[in-house]
């Protein structure tokens, strides 16, 4: 199995370590990429300036606060990167403009062979280069963080987790909230889990996960799924 080729680039390439005990260097995305099934290196976007101060930023015109990123190097770096292999590259800008990180999305990316993930930094990417590059924009949530490294990392996360062979049991992923149960028209929440002692402060576990009948515990974990879902997201239910 040939693994998915991961490759980001970033200024702050130290965040994508794969040594422990770096976040890419623990759990899951650590036994994919030993396993064969991933790999993922950082690039440094101040390789490809052409100053002695290696500047990726510049003030905006217009006047206003904070940097904006410039065209110049992350159009060089998107081209030499995507030069190295000859995987087709998926090319993601991680923004909080663009199109929700949700489970659906994930698993159209866990199947491509190569993604190519531009984490921006300051107030953002002149948009000049964003237009001629024409990435697919995505956005982990409604707020803003110092830089899309973080959001990067999230999204490395869900993807490699949906891998083949990435989790223990190959059915984990199936059942996780979101994920597209068979017969299901829409995406729920995972049900409640338990594990011993059998009774914890006064609190027992559901007699039905005791009782050994799989049909019924399956009904009991669909409906608790949905009833879950009502109550806490009801916004799935009409999507």
């Amino acid at each position: 199995m040939t693994p998915l080729r991961i490759d980001i680039l970033t200024t702050f390439p130290e965040v994508f370590s794969a040594d422990p005990p770096a976040f890419l260097g623990a759990s899951i995305p650590a036994r994919a990429r030993r396993a064969g099934l991933v790999e993922w290196r950082a690039f440094n976007l101040r390789d490809h300036t052409r100053d002695k101060h290696q500047k990726t930023d510049d003030r905006p015109f217009g006047g206003g606060p904070g940097m904006v990123m410039t065209c110049q190097p992350v159009w060089e770096a998107v081209h030499a990167v995507e030069a190295i292999d000859p995987r087709p590259a998926t090319r993601i800008l991680l923004t909080p403009q663009g199109r929700p990180l949700r489970q659906g999305l994930v698993e159209e990316l866990a199947i491509k062979p190569r993604l190519l993930l531009i984490a921006g930094h300051y107030e953002g990417i002149d948009e000049r280069v964003v237009e001629r590059l024409k990435p697919q924009e995505v956005s982990i949530g409604d707020y803003v963080l110092s830089g899309g490294e973080a959001a990067a990392l999230v999204l490395m996360d869900a993807v490699i987790r949906l891998l083949p062979g990435a989790l223990g049991h190959e059915g984990s992923a199936s059942e996780d909230s979101f994920s597209m149960l068979p017969g299901e028209s829409i995406r729920l929440l995972d049900c409640p889990h338990y594990t011993k002692p059998r009774e914890w402060m006064g609190m027992a576990v559901p007699g039905v996960l005791l009782s050994g009948d799989h049909g019924e515990i399956a009904r009991w974990r669909l409906d608790q799924r949905r009833a879950r879902t009502r109550e806490r997201r009801p916004d799935l239910l009409n999507p």
